[in-house]
């Protein structure tokens, strides 16, 4: 799953963004509000992590323009944690949650996979689909019940796939989706992704859907 992250402070936003790739996810960082604003426009983001106190364009400015604009993508803010005051005036102008300075990585990383979960319909915290099971939080795949080990390029494709079941998903679609703009991409990353996870869960786990894409179905 791809994550904006708009946050000035290089310690926390270094922090974040290295925290969060080691689990799993592709992280796009800005530390420029008005960089950030026009980014969400740019490419197809499951959950934005936004500061308030930025150059450029203020955070709170950010959101009501998304908003405005048409843009639901769930949003994450980061507040002081004693400014009662601005996380109220956050989750009315659209955020769908907020978290207090200090925080623990974890956290972070529990509360984006709630947001993603909610903003594609599943509320259980596992995703299923026939004999698979995957848990976003721990990273662990299960297939009939025995664990299979992935790289965390396949847990992202998997995810993606579980998370749009009977979809038809494209290349393009899946590799903006699981890189972010500062990762090189080969050609053939996508198909080397897919043959080497019908590899451990079977060929049949996905469909190709000739010259359109690769579609993960229910029955």
């Amino acid at each position: 799953m791809r994550v904006l992250l708009i946050e000035d402070d290089s310690l926390i936003g270094d922090g974040l963004k290295t925290g969060l790739e080691k689990l799993g996810l592709s992280v796009d960082w800005f530390q420029d509000g008005e960089d950030g604003n026009e980014a969400l426009f740019q490419a197809p983001y499951d959950v934005v992590v936004l500061d308030l106190g930025l150059p450029g364009m203020d955070g709170m400015e950010i959101l009501k323009d998304w908003r405005k604009k048409g843009k639901k993508e769930p949003v994450l803010i980061l507040t002081a944690r004693g400014d009662v005051d601005q996380r109220i005036a956050g989750l009315d102008s659209g955020a769908d949650d907020y978290l207090g300075k200090p925080f623990a990585l974890k956290e972070v990383h529990a509360r984006l996979n709630a947001l993603i979960r909610r903003s594609n319909g599943q509320t259980a915290p596992e995703i299923s689909c026939r004999n698979i099971r995957f848990n976003p939080q721990n990273k662990k795949v299960f297939q009939d019940g025995k664990e299979v080990l992935l790289s965390p390029k396949e847990l992202i494709v998997l995810e993606l796939l579980m998370m749009n079941k009977n979809k038809i998903l494209s290349k393009q679609v899946i590799e903006d989706k699981i890189y972010s703009w500062d990762e090189e991409v080969q050609s053939n990353a996508v198909e080397v992704h897919i043959h080497n996870l019908r590899k451990k869960l079977g060929k049949d786990f996905v469909r190709t859907v000739n010259k359109i894409g690769y579609i993960m179905e229910e029955g």
